[in-house]
């Protein structure tokens, strides 16, 4: 048995991967602490899982205005102390970041006392802090595909997103059952990611009616203390058809939801992704164009060149609609989708990345190749 220090915290994408590797080191019998940051939206999706040791650590964003970089540098300077102290107050085998700012401070800590240091990029460009620690790590796991020139001393492995084993591709009649949703009318579900996208739910909004119209119910994941008035909202069709809508904050049913849509349209976050291509549902991802080195716009790129969805940027929302309507009438083409999308779906990467992990974890000499572990998980 080894102990695991896994670091996720800050956004949903970050944290709910380090939950699917936690259930799965846990279910092999080693131990694991997450290190999360103190949002809501960390909180929030943590509770569910009360057999996974949770730490909240200080930590900040980079900011280049001096109010947010004093921040940065006051939260990040606690997050090393605090880490510091925990690593030699709990020294584990290994650490594993899956990349954000409540990375830093743990992996600078462990590096120093000589604990062996993954770090996990799941964007098809890398952010800054994996960029910036990544000398200091011994494995560097990477999207396929993905190369970072200049990396030495790290293996560097090639495999997907870890994700959440209840997030996984149901039959659509018993998730529209399980949700509540009509089964004889198409579903569109709108997500904007664990933070929301204010823009998407906007145009939800706005194009309520004309979707209720062509009979066309429509289910909105807003992100948390995003405005929008909540819960099922009834608008009239044709003939005065009832068609309903769904406004939540927040979900924890995602692999329900992802299973009765026909359609999603999505920001292009590499977790959203990784769950849409689990759930085998068709998508339309609008990229949010103000991520750091455009990093969604080539995530998204990637899912349409695979033949998971297509892409639609910012600037185009007011053609939209039309794009949204062309798609979720074409049953040949969402056919099509999910066919690719399967096949997407095919590699284990918890199964990959946790036999790496105790290999690391026991001082193993690295492999050339990654090997899978037993199918115990």
């Amino acid at each position: 048995m080894s102990k695991f220090i896994i670091a996720c915290g800050g956004t949903g994408g970050h944290l709910s991967p380090g939950i699917a590797l936690a259930e799965a080191l846990v279910a092999r019998g080693h131990g694991v602490t997450l290190f999360i940051s103190h949002k809501k939206v960390d909180t929030r999706l943590v509770e569910k899982y009360p057999h996974l040791s949770a730490e909240r650590v200080a930590s900040a964003p980079f900011g280049v205005r001096p109010d947010m970089f004093a921040r940065f540098a006051i939260k990040q300077s606690e997050g090393l102390l605090y880490s510091w102290r925990f690593l030699k107050a709990n020294r584990p085998d290994a650490i594993i970041g899956f990349g954000g700012f409540t990375n830093a401070g743990v992996v600078i800590a462990g590096r120093v006392q000589g604990i062996p240091v993954a770090l996990h990029e799941a964007n098809r460009v890398p952010g800054k802090a994996v960029r910036r620690l990544s000398g200091l790590t011994a494995r560097l796991y990477l999207p396929p595909g993905v190369r970072m020139p200049g990396i030495r001393g790290v293996i560097v492995r090639h495999t997907g997103l870890p994700v959440r084993n209840e997030i996984t591709r149901m039959p659509r009649d018993v998730a529209r059952a399980e949700l509540g949703i009509d089964p004889t009318q198409k579903l569109l579900v709108v997500m904007g990611g664990s933070q929301g996208a204010s823009n998407l739910n906007q145009w939800t909004e706005q194009n309520l009616a004309a979707f209720a119209l062509e009979g066309i119910q429509l289910y909105c994941v807003t992100g948390m203390g995003k405005g929008t008035t909540m819960g099922r909202r009834e608008v009239r069709g044709k003939n005065g058809q009832i068609v309903h809508a769904w406004f939540e904050a927040f979900s924890d049913r995602v692999g329900v939801l992802l299973s009765a849509a026909d359609l999603v349209l999505s920001r292009a976050g590499a977790g959203t992704i990784a769950e849409l291509v689990r759930c085998e549902t068709p998508a339309i991802l609008i990229p949010y164009p103000h991520a750091a080195d455009n990093h969604q716009w080539a995530n998204a790129t990637y899912f349409e060149q695979q033949g998971g969805g297509v892409v639609v940027p910012e600037e185009s929302l007011a053609s939209l609609r039309q794009e949204v309507m062309d798609v979720i009438f074409n049953d040949w083409l969402l056919n099509k989708f999910r066919g690719n999308l399967r096949r997407m779906s095919q590699e284990n990467s918890i199964d990959i990345i946790v036999h790496d992990l105790e290999d690391l974890a026991s001082g193993i000499p690295p492999a050339r190749h990654l090997r899978h572990a037993p199918s115990t998980i």
